[in-house]
């Protein structure tokens, strides 16, 4: 505990020194040491000092990441609990003297002296009766109080392990090459959707906790995982320590005491958990390697597979990349011969692989969104008991609200962007910055017909009703799983196969297994064919492949109906022809010939302000700065306003900075930081610097 101006704060001793630079009127006293024991590790130190470094963060904010939130209030990294302890005077005492006028005392005092200290919790557990006691034993001094370490949670075993299905050829090919690596070495687990990534992560598991080594698996988010959770528990027989952000404050404190602990063998979480203090570790998991979830995109702006390839190198360990779509860094990396590649091209037991059909949307009326061709193969599959997923990656009713009379469109009174129309709930919410308002049928300004164009999920659950009124549809979106629970309650009802329509986003398109789904169709794809970012066709092919993937799971073929304006794009013939690989191959042609990431490194400025002026002030100084001292080999994009340049009220504006070489981006950012931290204008601005920057805007 540190005096910080009037207040006091927590702050964590990193080093001690005998010298300062500081004056001595300048330097304070701690008011308090809270723990004996340090709180991090030489290992959870070296990592923190990684991050800091090559993210150009502040240690003290990458600190405030790692550590759960309990232990900045004031509070020590172990749990104390109260212990009863019976004094020389309390030992003295005969119970049967004293049963007739105060039988609880004499209870309490005849257990105390038979065990001389128990702690209170252990005390709760019996049936004596002693917190009325308390104030009178202490005033008497026959017992004294005091904090004592409460022993750790251990991990639970809950169940005996379940004997795992046979391998085939590719997959013991995997489990043997990982299983013989005792030392650092990345696997890049390319394997298609339902080709059994997860049977080989939980053999390499089961053989990594023979040695008594734990293993750390990140996934990209919890609320995706309850089968994988499940599937863990059967084979492993242990409930995981689970580490994600829907944790309360004391369970997130209690799950973190339990990494410390060599006894904690299986750890699972979100990207947060890299920097769980696991000190014995054998194997690190990356789960859809791929997935965006894994950089943080404000504050402190890691990637936490990144991290989590650092800290495997750190412990000398392999680590296991699993995607079915692999990012365009990780197969670079695999033609470096940096990564090893193992791949899974067969579906576990007869599932085969879905076919893929594109819908020309410009030939047909489909004022719904739902071609005519589709709704025909919709009406083929329930007759044949098939469960159907429509896929379309917005949610709500409609993305656009314009008026017949006069174009006006409703925008976002806080941002540069239109309000999605939610017509169950009369309003109007943009996704951006929160804000909502009333629907309005009418328009604000020339009292003309509102229109609602575009579809959203909640549009689409709408006209399948028209069209299947006696069969149940199941919406599953981030609106509708809002509440605790209800994820887990809408997974069910679509795993049972209840629910014969899914409509969706996203959020259906990764790690679920649905046995009756038999077609899956793709409205507006459309979308990440004409991206301002670079890496938009890189997503679109992932994110169709992800979802292609939940068709046809176990013994019927599935079907995938695409739905594009653009049947003619060169995008649709790779995908169509060569798959995702195929995409991959072009993607990284074009990147290596334009110079753009993996071929080279970036480092994006970002700022924002109430006030356009102070936002401009700041990227013209930024500019200024970096211009005069600029390395030979650094390219100076911008400054630019974003692409949304007007978010929640603020302007916002951004500076790229291009290099071919990694160590010269870092050393002009540690450069540029210095000399704008001087600099009056960035009292008045927001701003951050991005590594590796995921999103350009």
């Amino acid at each position: 505990m540190v005096p910080f101006g009037r207040q006091k704060k927590v702050g964590l001793i990193l080093e001690i020194v005998n010298e300062s630079d500081l004056p001595k009127s300048k330097l304070r006293q701690c008011i308090n040491i809270i723990d004996q024991d340090p709180v991090f590790s030489e290992s959870d130190l070296w990592i923190i000092s990684f991050a800091s470094k090559y993210y150009q963060h502040p240690i003290g904010r990458v600190i405030a990441a790692a550590l759960p939130t309990y232990l900045k209030k004031d509070r020590p990294a172990i749990s104390l609990v109260e212990e009863i302890q019976i004094t020389k005077k309390g030992n003295e005492i005969i119970p049967d003297e004293i049963k007739k006028r105060a039988p609880k005392q004499a209870q309490l005092i005849s257990y105390l002296q038979k065990k001389q200290s128990i702690t209170v919790d252990i005390l709760n557990k019996k049936t004596i009766e002693w917190k009325s006691q308390r104030r009178s034993l202490l005033k008497k001094e026959w017992i004294t109080i005091s904090h004592v370490p409460s022993k750790l949670n251990t991990q639970r075993s809950i169940s005996i392990p379940i004997k795992g299905p046979a391998l085939n050829s590719e997959q013991k090919i995997a489990v043997n090459k990982i299983n013989e690596t005792q030392y650092f070495k990345p696997f890049l687990l390319d394997g298609i959707t339902g080709s059994g990534k997860t049977e080989v992560y939980l053999r390499v598991i089961l053989e990594v906790l023979k040695t008594g080594k734990q293993c750390l698996i990140l996934v990209p988010e919890i609320g995706l995982t309850t089968q994988f959770i499940e599937r863990v528990i059967q084979r492993i027989g242990i409930e995981p320590v689970l580490l994600h952000s829907s944790l309360t404050e004391h369970q997130r404190f209690k799950a973190w005491q339990m990494t410390r602990n060599p006894q904690t063998k299986l750890i699972l979480g979100t990207r947060s958990a890299i920097f769980a203090p696991i000190h014995n570790l054998g194997i690190i998991i990356v789960d859809e390697e791929n997935d965006i979830s894994y950089k943080q995109q404000d504050g402190f702006r890691y990637s936490a597979r990144d991290l989590a390839v650092t800290k495997a190198k750190y412990f000398d360990i392999p680590i296991i990349l699993g995607s079915a779509t692999p990012s365009l860094e990780s197969l670079n990396l695999i033609k470096q011969k940096k990564y090893t590649e193992l791949t899974l091209q067969k579906r576990a037991g007869n599932a085969q692989l879905p076919s893929m059909h594109l819908v020309d949307m410009t030939k047909g009326y489909a004022p719904d969104g739902l071609s005519p061709s589709l709704i025909k193969t919709i009406k083929k599959h329930l007759k044949k008991d098939g469960q159907i997923l429509i896929y379309i990656n917005r949610r709500g009713f409609a993305p656009t609200l314009i008026c017949t009379s006069c174009n006006h469109i409703a925008q976002c009174l806080r941002c540069d962007s239109r309000m999605t129309v939610y017509l169950s709930q009369n309003k109007l919410a943009c996704h951006h910055c929160g804000s909502y308002r009333e629907y309005t049928e009418k328009c604000i300004i020339c009292n003309g017909e509102y229109k609602a164009l575009g579809q959203g999920t909640q549009r689409l659950e709408e006209v399948l009703g028209k069209y299947f009124p006696n069969i149940m549809i199941k919406r599953i979106d981030s609106d509708s799983t809002r509440l605790k629970g209800t994820m887990d309650e809408a997974l069910n009802i679509a795993n049972t196969g209840k629910a014969r329509i899914l409509v969706g986003t996203q959020m259906l398109s990764k790690g679920h297994h649905f046995p009756s789904l038999t077609l899956v169709a793709v409205i507006n794809a459309d979308q990440g064919l004409f991206s301002n970012d670079f890496r938009g066709s890189e997503r679109l092919a992932q994110s169709l492949i992800q979802v292609s993937g939940r068709a046809g799971r176990e013994d019927q073929k599935g079907q995938v109906i695409i739905q594009t304006e653009y049947p003619d794009h060169p995008f649709w013939e790779a995908l169509f022809e060569g798959g995702y690989k195929r995409v991959a191959e072009h993607t990284l042609q074009e990147r290596e010939a334009a110079s753009w990431p993996p071929f080279s490194y970036l480092a994006l400025i970002r700022v924002s302000s109430h006030k356009k002026d102070f936002t401009w002030e700041f990227l013209n100084s930024a500019h200024q700065i970096i211009e005069k001292d600029k390395l030979n080999d650094i390219n100076i994009m911008g400054p630019v306003s974003a692409p949304m340049e007007r978010k929640a009220g603020k302007y916002r504006g951004q500076l790229l900075l291009h290099c071919k070489n990694r160590k010269s981006l870092h050393q002009q950012i540690s450069l540029f930081i210095k000399k704008i931290e001087r600099k009056k204008c960035t009292h008045r601005v927001k701003w951050s610097v991005d590594i590796d920057p995921i999103e350009l805007f």
